[in-house]
């Protein structure tokens, strides 16, 4: 589900990860709304999922909406690493 290079953020609640799902979907923004990757942990339990190439675009876009990610992680061969 998660391929290597690709984005997670996960978010402190359900409340926040779907409105951003609406929020980057309305900008016509490419994410995919997954369940949180055994390796991570977060209480809420789904993810948004993007590729580096629109990293940019869903970090501005979730700012204008006043949406705070809790957490990113990229995914690099087989491993997850967190990002600042």
């Amino acid at each position: 589900m998660v391929n290597d290079g690709d984005y997670v953020a996960i978010f402190h609640s359900i409340h926040r990860v779907m409105k951003a799902e609406k929020v980057l979907k309305a900008a016509g923004l490419k994410i995919l709304l997954i369940p949180v990757p055994r390796q991570l942990s977060s209480d809420c339990g789904l993810a948004i999922r993007f590729s580096p190439e629109s990293r940019a675009q869903i970090e501005e876009a979730l700012a204008t909406a006043g949406l705070a990610v809790a957490e990113v992680w990229q995914k690099q061969d087989g491993v997850f690493t967190q990002q600042l």
